[in-house]
């Protein structure tokens, strides 16, 4: 006898019988005999009985069918075989007309849900396919049926959901140095360790590029100075050498003079090994300005993910006070500032410049010249944005400014915030760590269905409890996403499960990666913290002290319960300021549906990101930095803060270092500035003009502006969805 029924969303339901008779009388009655009751009560109690204990749909419906065939109303067989087939069409239509749209190159919310995917090449139309059709079997036999109703109520979003049935994880942050010491085989192929830094450079590319293949988020460099230098002593010996050959001369005790810094300067007036010092001097730097060309260039044009998207890469620098480090640093900064191709910005790398006192900061520390040259080409270029190592919760007890191995103890970011430190199964350390992978809750949704609770401690007490239950609900189905990728092998990962992650080097190829993977971490969002404010207090925490401390209590809870759940499950959970893309619009479309246009709450087409104040209030930027800051401690899993400064910041690096002392006096951890910059699509032509309609060097009126989306650059906002769009024309400048 039938007890259980499996749904097509792999749902299990109890038996009822009601909805056999139900379709049967559905089809008897477009027939011309009309409805027979006894017929459909013999068929029904026939089925109940000769079915097994728990059946599908789809095989009840196959017996009904079967059972009309045998009975004396066949053309009621054929009036419910046909509705069937009208059901499974209407079910296939929306994925039809979804494809249609993919194959039209419409542009829509889906074709744009990644601003930095061109979705409609047919490396790009191939991925939307596969993206589209992977969700539903997650839904189907991989999610949980109440995370999986959660879902569909809009409370949670399950980042990266397309990617999940490959196991594969977000991000990590590259140790270059075993490469470029090493080399690498990456299944396909192998790279012998670099002598030089032109081949330091490749290398670096090349290990960013193969890492984007097998994951499905970004990929990252924790000291790209400090992994570089030695490349560059070793092409001064080079540079010696080559004169040895010319001269006749021994150059050997040169190759490792102690050098202050690597300038190019002229060789008027020098003799002898002077002359030749700087001669080699000269030859390296020029090397280096070129190695770091190239690697900018190759970051903008190599591409993974079936050739279709360029890296989503990350640079950290800054804090290696060598010489050669020094000059790595300088000459990238220099090559950046300089441009792409026509003089373009280069959209990636995402550069970060990392902040300390007593390195790279201050007046009278070693690299303080480098953060002005920083400072600079930020306000050119966008970037760097600035990691800031002197914020308490970025301190490490084991970093001391004479370790030439220190830059282990740096935190480390990637460029859109993503943030892995502290870590409960092994060494506390950026390096070989990574994010594995992250679910959001609409704070909005849960706020707004406590809005009716007259009693405002009645109504934040009922928030309190469904901010829990969701909470306890995201960290389960993380749990269960870490259960299956811990499964993975470590051969489905050549160059990750190899080189990459900390520990992996003791995996076998057919080992599990289980034991690595326990050192990343697991990340809860939010979404729309602003918003749900204003739903529970009537205002948001830019406008308002009380519901400041209303949000901080918020989201100190969710830090609290990820401790709790940390414990629970044996893992490293982490709350993370969300960087939503596509999700801001869509989880505002489906709230705004269902309880219509409410002011300050569903009355734009986005929510506000995480924990930021609105793009569209008012505000001086020291106010939105102290309102913000004191997030960046409860965001261990990633946060941001931006400003927005108004003209051409070109010739304005003072407005940089001003948002950089914001950082030191509020304890922010990262930060980026948001500026003017047009760019003609014809020829690259960049300026910073109020209303830029025509390209003065080449007359195309194809002009787009160049702006930031959730912690990176996009060269054309014709690739930003509709929400996102709506954000940038309401950004308002901060005085």
């Amino acid at each position: 006898m039938i007890q259980t029924v499996v749904k097509r969303d792999g749902r299990v339901v109890g038996f009822n019988e009601e909805k056999i008779m139900a379709a049967i009388r559905k089809a008897m009655l477009h027939t011309d005999a009309g409805e027979d009751t006894s017929l459909i009560r013999r068929i029904t109690d026939h089925i109940a009985c000769r079915g097994r204990e728990q059946m599908t749909v789809e095989e009840i419906q196959d017996m009904v069918e079967m059972a009309l065939m045998k009975s004396p109303r066949k053309e009621v067989a054929k009036k419910y075989i046909a509705y069937r087939d009208q059901r499974s069409i209407a079910r296939k239509a929306k994925t039809r007309d979804m494809f249609l749209e993919i194959i039209e190159a419409k542009s829509n919310d889906v074709t744009r849900e990644n601003a930095n995917m061109n979705a409609d090449t047919p490396a790009g139309m191939m991925m939307k396919f596969a993206s589209e059709t992977t969700k539903p079997f997650v839904d189907d036999y991989l999610l949980l049926p109440e995370v999986k109703d959660a879902l569909h109520r809009n409370y949670l979003h399950i980042h990266d959901k397309d990617y999940y049935p490959t196991k594969s994880l977000t991000c990590v942050q590259h140790p270059l140095g075993k490469i470029l010491r090493n080399g690498f085989n990456a299944d396909h192929g192998e790279s012998r360790p670099a002598k030089r830094i032109e081949t330091a450079s490749v290398l670096a590319c090349i290990s960013l590029e193969t890492a984007q293949n097998e994951m499905h988020g970004g990929q990252s460099i924790p000291a790209f100075d400090f992994y570089l230098a030695p490349f560059v002593r070793l092409t001064l010996a080079e540079e010696l050498k080559i004169l040895e050959q010319i001269s006749g001369a021994s150059y050997a005790h040169l190759y490792e003079a102690p050098l202050d810094d690597y300038l190019s300067r002229p060789l008027d007036g020098l003799q002898g090994e002077p002359r030749a010092l700087q001669h080699a001097v000269n030859r390296t730097v020029s090397r280096v300005h070129q190695a770091m060309e190239a690697f900018i260039h190759n970051m903008n044009t190599i591409h993974s993910r079936g050739g279709n998207q360029v890296v989503f890469s990350s640079i950290n620098y800054g804090t290696d006070t060598s010489p050669e480090g020094r000059c790595v640093a300088r000459e990238l900064l220099l090559s950046t500032y300089r441009g792409v191709g026509n003089g373009a910005t280069a959209i990636f790398p995402i550069q970060i410049w990392k902040k300390k006192r007593g390195v790279s900061y201050l007046p009278d520390d070693r690299n303080y010249d480098l953060y002005q040259l920083a400072c600079k080409v930020s306000a050119r270029r966008f970037f760097p944005n600035f990691l800031n190592l002197d914020a308490t919760y970025n301190h490490h007890e084991l970093w001391q400014p004479d370790d030439p191995q220190r830059f282990r103890y740096e935190v480390a970011t990637m460029g859109c915030r993503t943030r892995v430190f502290e870590n409960r199964f092994g060494e506390k350390t950026s390096i070989g760590r990574g994010n594995l992978s992250f679910t959001t809750l609409n704070l909005v949704r849960i706020a707004i269905e406590c809005m009716r609770v007259e009693n405002p401690q009645e109504r934040i007490a009922c928030f309190y409890a469904k901010l829990d239950e969701m909470l306890a609900l995201a960290a389960l189905q993380l749990h269960r996403r870490f259960e299956f990728q811990k499964t993975a092998l470590a051969k489905q990962f050549p160059l990750l499960m190899s080189m990459l992650w900390e520990g992996c080097e003791q995996l076998q190829p057919n080992d599990t990666i289980e034991k690595v993977i326990r050192q990343g971490t697991l990340a809860i969002g939010f979404i729309g913290l602003a918003e749900a404010l204003v739903a529970l207090t009537g205002k948001h925490h830019g406008e308002d002290g009380q519901a400041q401390q209303l949000g901080i209590g918020i989201v100190t809870r969710m830090r609290d319960r990820a401790g709790e759940f940390s414990e629970k499950y044996g893992h490293n959970y982490s709350v993370l300021a969300t960087p939503a893309e596509g999700l801001a619009g869509r989880f505002t479309r489906r709230d705004r549906k269902m309880f219509g246009v409410l002011p300050g709450i569903t009355d734009k087409e986005y929510y506000t990101n995480s924990n930021h104040v609105p793009v569209y209030y008012k505000c001086s930027a020291h106010h939105k930095a102290r309102v913000e800051a004191p997030y960046h401690d409860l965001t261990r899993g990633g946060h941001i803060f931006y400003v927005e400064i108004d003209g051409d910041a070109t010739h304005n690096p003072e407005a940089i270092m001003a948002l950089v002392d914001l950082m030191d006096r509020y304890n922010i951890g990262y930060a980026s500035v948001n500026h003017t910059r047009n760019r003609c699509i014809q020829c690259g032509y960049e300026n910073a003009a109020a209303h830029l309609c025509e390209c003065p060097r080449c007359g195309s009126t194809s002009i787009d502006r160049l702006q930031r989306i959730t912690g990176y650059l996009v060269g054309t906002t014709n690739r930003w969805n509709s929400a996102k769009l709506a954000e940038l024309n309401d950004r308002v400048v901060h005085e």
